[in-house]
């Protein structure tokens, strides 16, 4: 601010004795003036003035991104939080967690399969006593969803209680439970498909099921959600979890494949 009321719009400037040097923006060079033209205090009002409203512009533009950020977590449910800076995402279904991976396991519908094997032998043996056995099995030699590390860890979101719902995602726990029961199972690949369990029964009464369980253990974490927790390390194969129910199997499980550390992050199956 110069004392004749004038000013100049200057990048920066330096006071030398009785001259004063400074960048003029409108001109783009340096240039000199005595330092007797200038209206110090003004200057200093002027600069104080801008600063303040850089000052409040900055706050401004902060408090626009943080209100961006928090409608962002938002609406990921940041009440629950699986890792630093992640969060689950919202809907209900099962979801796996590695390391800062969040990936959405989709449903793969088993089926009951009769062991042709021990069908032949039924009706070959003159005397009825062989057990026949089925096998619940999902179609498909290896799941969509791979992963390499095998520290993982799962999360269930359930539907809130709705007595008109009828959905294969989850169905009512066992009576007296305080969640649902559910079971890591490690499938044997047969062919094009992969055996999660096998069924003994004699004459119509189921005596044996066979399956390879996983230690797991379940935390609820919040109203409807839990979270389930691996006992040891996985070995490379293929899995899925599913929930066990008064009658048996849910044949709506979650299906993933643990391949060697040498593999990839979490793959989801292509978008549809």
């Amino acid at each position: 601010m110069l004392k004749d009321g004038s000013y100049q719009v200057v990048r920066s400037y330096e006071r030398n004795g009785d001259r004063v040097r400074y960048y003029s923006v409108e001109r783009g060079a340096w240039e000199e003036i005595p330092a007797a033209m200038v209206d110090w205090d003004a200057t200093a009002k002027a600069a104080a003035a801008e600063k303040s409203a850089e000052e409040a512009l900055n706050e401004k533009v902060h408090m626009q991104e943080e209100g961006n950020r928090i409608d962002t977590v938002m609406d990921v449910d940041a009440s629950l939080q699986v890792a630093p800076g992640v969060f689950l995402p919202p809907g209900e279904g099962m979801f796996l967690i590695d390391g800062k991976h969040v990936t959405p396991l989709e449903q793969a519908g088993a089926a009951i399969n009769t062991d042709k094997k021990q069908f032949l032998k039924q009706v070959l043996s003159p005397i009825p006593i062989v057990p026949s056995k089925r096998n619940v099995e999902i179609p498909g030699s290896h799941a969509k969803i791979r992963v390499a590390d095998s520290n993982l860890e799962f999360y269930l979101r359930e539907a809130p209680p709705d007595p008109d719902r009828t959905s294969p995602i989850m169905k009512s726990s066992r009576p007296g439970e305080s969640g649902p029961e559910v079971e890591l199972l490690r499938a044997t690949v047969k062919g094009d498909k992969r055996q999660l369990e096998s069924i003994k029964a004699y004459f119509g009464e189921q005596v044996e099921e066979s399956r390879k369980a996983m230690s797991l253990q379940r935390w609820e974490i919040a109203p409807t959600v839990y979270r389930f927790t691996l006992g040891e390390p996985l070995p490379p194969g293929e899995y899925a979890l599913a929930e066990m129910l008064p009658d048996g199997m849910n044949l709506f499980v979650w299906d993933f494949g643990v391949d060697p550390a040498s593999a990839s992050k979490p793959s989801a199956p292509p978008k549809k």
